[in-house]
């Protein structure tokens, strides 16, 4: 199992910057892919940043391209977020995800972190 957990959320006014964390522990071997995801009040989930777990590979969703940075730091089994330019539609909770397969869904998933960005 690998267990995920995320830090760094908070309160931050429009154009400010967060960083979020992401450690992992547990069977960490073998993960291929990490990705952060979020969710607003009344919308559905979505993916805003992924890449492989050496960090290559990022893809970002159109909203935040520009905006986000995805990295991760092997050696501490950490991934990390880089928001900037923040907005109030940036506003959520934000979850780290994982997975063991280079195809298919995220197994592994922390319990979120908010972030809320306002006007």
């Amino acid at each position: 199992q690998v267990q995920l957990v995320e830090s760094g959320g908070g309160l931050v006014q429009a154009g400010g910057s967060l960083r979020l964390s992401c450690a992992a522990s547990g069977r960490t071997s073998g993960i291929v892919r990490i990705g952060w995801f979020r969710r607003a009040p009344g919308k559905e989930r979505e993916r805003v940043a992924a890449s492989t777990w050496t960090g290559e590979l990022a893809a970002y969703a159109e909203p935040v391209k520009g905006r986000f940075a995805i990295s991760t730091d092997n050696a501490k089994n950490m991934v990390y977020l880089q928001m900037n330019s923040l907005k109030p539609e940036d506003t959520a909770v934000y979850f780290c995800a994982a997975r063991k397969s280079i195809v298919g869904d995220y197994t592994y998933w922390g319990q979120g972190t908010q972030v809320t960005v306002s006007s």
